[in-house]
């Protein structure tokens, strides 16, 4: 898992019929949290929004997380994050 600021959102009106219905989110991993320093898309089934720090499951862990087992998702928003030590 790792921590995130929601950053953008993402349009798509052609999908998968196993995506059809999700919001698709842009995050902008925190800087202790960055791999490779790139941003990600992520599902969002909570209701996260722009500005927000959030939880993000990546994986196959993201499409259990989300109920989407069956489901093309490697990233998946499941908890938005009220405060916590060392955040910005």
């Amino acid at each position: 898992m790792l921590i995130g600021k929601v950053v953008g959102s993402v349009v798509s009106t052609r999908k998968c019929d196993s995506l059809v219905g999700n919001k698709f989110m842009i995050i902008e991993p925190l800087d202790e949290m960055k791999k490779s320093g790139a941003r990600l898309v992520a599902v969002d089934k909570i209701g996260a929004g722009i500005g927000e720090v959030v939880l993000v499951s990546t994986g196959s862990a993201a499409r259990v997380g989300t109920g989407m087992s069956d489901a093309p998702v490697d990233a998946a928003i499941v908890g938005i994050i009220d405060e916590g030590i060392g955040l910005e």
